[in-house]
């Protein structure tokens, strides 16, 4: 089925690696154009690009801070001048710093809110101002089902997730009458090198909680991605859709 995705520019924030990469892959391999922010992980950030230019599109790669605004607006002016237009911005810059709330120090708490939340804020802020004017544009956020439940030294992380959905839910309103949908993507777990540093037994009481007996793939989240990028989801917005197995109810 074809997404209609063609000749569309996007970005994706955290797209050098996980989640990311793959949603960054695949929105080339729909037809987009597609510009990955990263932080420190240059050559996995070009290998993307490499890989979305083998898909016959253009891509580009951006070592930008998610927590700074001004980093955002440069890319998306960057962007665009590559591109030739934005029509996608997918947030997905995460990152975690787990303790329970007795352990966890302040900075622990700030850096998480700032990397996720104030990125996702960034993000979509550079981007609504150019998709307001444009009166059409499409923004995922990647949340967490953690973000709607909560998680045992997660405070931080679930904190900042939780954001994220009011955020987007927020953004709906505000962005829809300038034909802009905004939605949030919930993963359970997703089977990424993230998961090397999660003990067994943890991971086993997270497949335990699935109904379907399996750990979502990068790639499943970057088809439902696809899917809320094309205009198949035009009279979706401001939704928060889990993609987690059943690992939530």
């Amino acid at each position: 089925m074809d997404l209609g995705l063609t000749g569309k520019g996007a970005i994706v924030t955290g797209g050098s690696l996980g989640i990311g990469r793959s949603i960054a892959i695949g929105l080339a391999r729909e037809g987009a154009n597609v510009a990955v922010n990263y932080r420190k992980h240059d050559d996995e950030a070009k290998q993307v690009v490499a890989e979305i230019e083998k898909l016959g599109r253009k891509g580009l790669a951006v070592k930008a801070d998610v927590s700074s605004y001004a980093d955002a607006q440069k890319m998306v002016a960057d962007v665009i001048k590559a591109f030739g237009r934005l029509d996608i911005m997918v947030s997905n810059a995460g990152i975690t710093w787990d303790g329970p709330v007795w352990k966890m120090s302040e900075q622990q708490f700030d850096q998480v809110l700032t990397v996720n939340l104030k990125g996702c804020f960034n993000y979509n802020k550079a981007a609504a101002l150019v998709f307001k004017e444009q009166r059409s544009g499409k923004i995922v956020n990647i949340s967490s089902i953690n973000g709607l439940r909560g998680k045992f030294a997660q405070s931080n992380y679930a904190a900042s997730k939780g954001g994220e959905i009011a955020l987007t839910k927020s953004l709906a309103k505000e962005l829809g009458r300038f034909n802009v949908n905004v939605n949030a993507v919930a993963p359970g777990m997703v089977l990424t090198d993230m998961m090397k540093n999660i003990p067994q037994e943890f991971q086993a009481t997270a497949l335990a909680e699935t109904v379907l007996g399996r750990f979502a793939t990068p790639e499943d989240c970057a088809h439902l991605v696809a899917f809320l990028c094309s205009d198949l989801s035009r009279h979706i917005t401001g939704e928060v859709i889990k993609i987690d197995g059943g690992q939530y109810i």
